[in-house]
């Protein structure tokens, strides 16, 4: 299975994706393809995709944890690798204050 979210697809590759994919949301796609055709739609995405058009792509996979994760530009969410698990997590939108940073009252 791969699936594919972006902050916004240029028109000809989005016209593109409806062919394979189906599109429950506007600029999020998914289908059942074949691990080597999915490939090849992950490698056209890389190379007609600008940065701006924030992809994340998940991939199934017949290796521990079971997925991969593409991004390219800015996603909106952070990828990170946590003992081997990739992960997506949230941007914070503000610094998160530490206890020891904390204000004493007084």
């Amino acid at each position: 299975m791969l699936v594919v979210i972006a902050n916004n697809l240029p028109p000809a590759v989005r016209g593109r994706m409806k062919l394979w994919f189906v599109e429950p949301r506007a600029n999020m796609f998914v289908s059942g393809i074949k691990d080597s055709v999915a490939k090849k739609v992950v490698d056209y995405l890389h190379k007609y995709c600008p940065p701006e058009s924030g992809l994340m792509i998940f991939n199934s996979s017949n290796t521990p944890p079971g997925y991969e994760i593409y991004g390219l530009g800015d996603t909106r969410r952070d990828l990170i690798e946590l003992s081997g698990m990739p992960l997506v997590i949230e941007k914070s939108p503000s610094p998160v204050i530490q206890p020891s940073e904390m204000p004493k009252g007084g």
